[in-house]
């Protein structure tokens, strides 16, 4: 009897592990890409686009890049936008701007979520 139940304690474990698991998973997919792309935006490690740029709600900012307001007017098709982030030496060939998908600095995930927070500005 003894043995049962606990074969039925690691099973009720087990189940209960994958549910939070699979809640913990879809709480992270749950966040909207414009809060996701701010984080890797903000992050010194990732985007660091704070350590050029001025954006607002940001801090310890940039300012040899131009400010990041009114994206929507400045880069009305939001592909140009993606296109700069990539790589803004296709269209400069001198800018400083790192080339976040052709040196792989961000996933093309991750430039995806920063292109939503840049052109929500």
């Amino acid at each position: 009897m003894r043995r049962s139940n606990h074969r039925f304690s690691g099973t009720v474990g087990s189940l209960l592990l994958v549910a939070g698991m699979v809640i913990t998973g879809q709480a992270a997919a749950a966040e909207d890409p414009i809060s996701a792309g701010k984080k890797l935006a903000f992050d010194r490690k990732k985007g660091n686009c704070l350590a050029c740029h001025h954006i607002e709600g940001g801090t310890l900012m940039g300012n040899i890049a131009p400010p990041l307001v009114a994206m929507k007017h400045r880069f009305p098709d939001k592909a140009k936008l993606r296109e700069q982030i990539w790589d803004a030496t296709k269209n400069n060939p001198r800018s400083i701007m790192p080339p976040f998908g052709k040196h792989r600095i961000l996933s093309e995930k991750e430039i995806d979520l920063v292109t939503e927070f840049i052109y929500s500005l």
